[in-house]
């Protein structure tokens, strides 16, 4: 059996709703030398057999399942079992574009000093439908990333946007599965600041869906996790305005998720309170997110959420 060039490693957790339009997106990619490592991390629904049945139709899809231990530990699970030269994650719940893969094996190809690569993606309501309809998309820093790209900026956003060369991911230790929050950040922030290359493709090539999930998010636990993981590199960042950021996002999705708008006021106050120029930077992204949370009930919920998906 020939080595992929790419290993798409899926972890999926009770996903039965939405991972069949995320496997579909993989198979029509038109880079077609991938394989796909699809980790099942003891799910509660259909997932499994969702999963088993694409694998049995598609001699690409290879299936394992675990005791729910939590993503870091379905991510590494996957990774030990791929082959490609490349990772490719992919959360069960995004999407990518049809050129995703293609896109990552060219920039790698012309550039081979690039050890990780990332795009932009198109947050976009919580169902499925194309990239374009996206209301916001992320943007890509010109060159190699610096520590404050991943850390401060988080300009990957989420793990369905990396790829990354197989050996260098091994060499920095994989995911911590010991962590709960920001465990992508943490995997970013251990790449480049141990010098790895990490470079953005400026062109939309991934769907990240806007889920309501806020009520049952531990947004106190989030920021807890992020300030500790910014004061292992407090020596290479700004603290302070990456904290102002981070309170931003999370003000921004208390707001989309149905959370109290008293959440939202209280991490607006902290990024404030951080750095209050950081906050507002952006265009008006921090204007309209301090300007909801201090607005409350007058913007009704449904409005916040598409406002802010």
């Amino acid at each position: 059996m020939n080595t992929p060039r790419f290993s798409v490693v899926i972890a999926a957790y009770n996903a039965q709703r939405t991972i069949a339009e995320t496997l579909d997106s993989v198979l029509a990619q038109s880079e077609t030398d991938f394989e796909i490592v699809a980790i099942d991390d003891g799910s509660q629904d259909d997932t499994l057999k969702i999963l088993l049945g694409y694998a049995a139709i598609d001699e690409r899809i290879r299936v394992a399942s675990q005791s729910n231990q939590g993503v870091s530990a379905a991510r590494n699970l996957g990774v030990s079992k791929a082959s490609g030269e490349l990772i490719a994650f992919l959360d069960a719940d995004d999407f990518w574009h049809a050129d995703k893969l293609a896109s990552h094996a060219r920039l790698h190809d012309d550039d081979p000093q690039t050890e990780a690569s990332f795009a932009r993606i198109a947050f976009c309501p919580d169902r499925a439908g194309p990239l374009r309809a996206g209301r916001t998309k992320s943007s890509v820093p010109e060159g190699y990333c610096a520590l404050e790209d991943v850390v401060v900026e988080n300009a990957v956003c989420t793990m369905s946007n990396l790829v990354v060369e197989r050996e260098t991911l091994l060499a920095i230790g994989g995911f911590n599965r010991a962590m709960r929050h920001v465990e992508d950040q943490d995997l970013l922030a251990r790449l480049v600041g141990n010098g790895h290359l990490l470079r953005g493709i400026p062109e939309t090539l991934v769907g990240y869906r806007m889920s309501a999930d806020g009520l049952s998010c531990d947004f106190a636990a989030m920021l807890a996790a992020w300030k500790e993981l910014a004061s292992r590199w407090a020596d290479r960042i700004d603290v302070k305005r990456g904290e102002a950021l981070y309170c931003r996002y999370l003000a921004r999705r208390a707001l989309r998720s149905g959370a109290t708008t008293t959440l939202a006021r209280d991490f607006v106050r902290r990024g404030f309170a951080s750095d209050g120029k950081a906050f507002l930077s952006g265009g008006a992204r921090g204007v309209m997110t301090a300007g909801a949370a201090i607005a409350g009930s007058a913007i009704p919920s449904r409005a916040r959420s598409a406002i802010f998906a």
